[in-house]
């Protein structure tokens, strides 16, 4: 009797989008279903994704623990514009690739792309290794092919995450996924330090991470299993999804949606300019106060695992107890890691030439206070935003946060670093080049106020967001009708 129900839902909604003449422009039915994905098999396939992140992180943040290095062997010592292009090629690269990800994550097999992202980064990191000295253009642009493969696995693991697991369990399962993105980090300035450092050449620290990249692609093809859509919400029933233009149209008309991810490229604008910039910065810190800069790269990622594990954690754990109170608790968190995470970041820059201990002790309260959100913000996007419109929420929410956070401010600050510098006495000069950095990474407080009011702004619309994907989802009438109207805006 189901399945006789299920086909006459799916020739109605037929005859509906028939009379309305939206063959092409309507609601299109998920054509797979598979069996439920739960208990072991469900948090066997977290912990998969858990170490693709993880992995992830590490590759990604390699080359700025290796930028010094880099530069003396491409010659671009004096060029800061030039350095900065590395991180923003790469993420203009993952940036716009990213919607693409997405309308496939949110129609196609998702362990398929993952596993196909996974294996181009690989390769193309590797590559990225045997790029001769006079050909910078070129490691340039296989940074930026290295983004689009790690696009393909962001932009949807996450919603995996989601389809598995709900309310505070599904907040866990997020948090653990994103102890990836601070720990991988910092992990990376380690691993990819010390490995350069025992080989004596930056280049084999881009040759570890792609080995295990192919044993993440073994795993994902012969262990993951990867759950329906909003199987979790529905009781693993497959639900009807729109075409591209309904569901851009959707997201652009759901405020929560808009300004959490303006809050989230305020934040990624921050990071990724202290991701490139923040060690070779304390470098000149440590060599204007006589002391051995070797180290820097190892305490910045110690700082940054241990910031990141305990702002996730604190975060999630602060955002969970004031929902019992507040419904609005998660965007709350977020605006208060952000607004008070800018002082500290502020003082932290400030004083780094004067005492180094001091400056790493504001540096671990800003990246805490920063990371409060990495989980949260995730979370909010995928419950306010129904199960088959998340991949491509994610990968739009990419877009502007990169496109206009972490993809242009490395290149900023190296560009106004320069500009300042070329205006000082002795240009080439280590007091001339870390002062023209610090003032530079100055611009970072400010962004960071301003993503603070975009989570307060989220704030006021979170809850009309949420209980119309709760309702969505529960209705038991045919989706496809609220799907495609214009009045529905999650």
């Amino acid at each position: 009797m189901e399945e006789i129900d299920h086909e006459g839902e799916r020739l109605l909604q037929q005859k509906e989008e028939d009379d309305q003449g939206e063959n092409h422009h309507g609601a299109v039915r998920i054509s797979t279903q598979s069996s439920k994905v739960e208990g072991c098999q469900a948090y066997i396939a977290v912990s998969i994704l858990c170490l693709v992140n993880l992995l992830n992180y590490v590759d990604r943040y390699t080359v700025a623990a290796n930028l010094e290095e880099i530069q003396k062997s491409f010659k671009i010592t004096n060029d800061n514009s030039a350095a900065g292009l590395i991180q923003t090629v790469f993420i203009i690269g993952y940036m716009i690739t990213s919607p693409i990800f997405g309308f496939l994550g949110d129609r196609y097999s998702r362990k398929v792309i993952i596993a196909f992202g996974i294996t181009a980064w690989s390769g193309l990191t590797l590559a990225g290794s045997f790029v001769p000295d006079d050909k910078f253009w070129l490691f340039i642009l296989i940074r930026g092919a290295v983004g689009m493969g790690e696009a393909s696995y962001v932009t949807i693991a996450g919603t995996i995450i989601g389809d598995l697991f709900v309310g505070n369990q599904r907040s866990r399962m997020l948090m653990v996924f994103y102890f990836a993105i601070p720990v991988g980090s910092g992990l990376g300035y380690i691993a990819g330090k010390g490995v350069a450092t025992a080989f004596d050449d930056w280049r084999f620290a881009l040759r570890f991470t792609p080995v295990f990249g192919i044993i993440c692609v073994i795993l994902i093809i012969l262990i993951l299993r990867e759950p329906n859509r909003g199987q979790a919400e529905t009781g693993n029933q497959a639900m009807s999804n729109t075409n591209y233009v309904t569901d851009l149209r959707a997201l652009f008309k759901n405020p929560s949606y808009i300004f959490s991810s303006l809050g989230l490229t305020c934040q990624c604008w921050v990071v990724g300019a202290l991701a490139l910039w923040a060690v070779k910065t304390l470098e000149f810190a440590y060599t204007l106060q006589g002391l051995d800069n070797s180290s820097v790269s190892y305490v910045f990622g110690i700082v940054t695992c241990i910031s990141g594990f305990v702002g996730v954690a604190l975060g999630t754990s602060f955002a969970q107890y004031l929902r019992k109170f507040n419904p609005r608790a998660d965007p709350l968190v977020c605006a208060f890691g952000m607004l008070s995470g800018a002082p500290f970041l502020f003082l932290g820059i400030l004083v780094a030439d004067q005492n180094v201990t001091v400056a790493w002790i504001f540096i671990l309260f800003s990246e805490t206070l920063l990371f409060l959100n990495w989980a949260l913000i995730p979370d909010i996007l995928l419950y306010i935003l129904i199960p088959t419109r998340r991949a491509t929420g994610n990968a739009v929410q990419m877009l502007m946060s990169h496109l206009l956070g972490d993809a242009l401010s490395p290149w900023i600050v190296g560009f106004v670093s320069d500009r300042i510098r070329e205006n000082m006495s002795a240009p080439s000069s280590i007091h001339d080049q870390y002062y023209s950095l610090v003032y530079a990474l100055y611009i970072g407080g400010f962004i960071t106020v301003l993503g603070g009011g975009a989570f307060l702004a989220t704030s006021l619309y979170i809850e009309a967001a949420k209980k119309r994907v709760e309702d969505i989802v529960k209705s038991k009438n045919d989706a496809s009708s609220a799907l495609t109207s214009d009045n529905f805006v999650n």
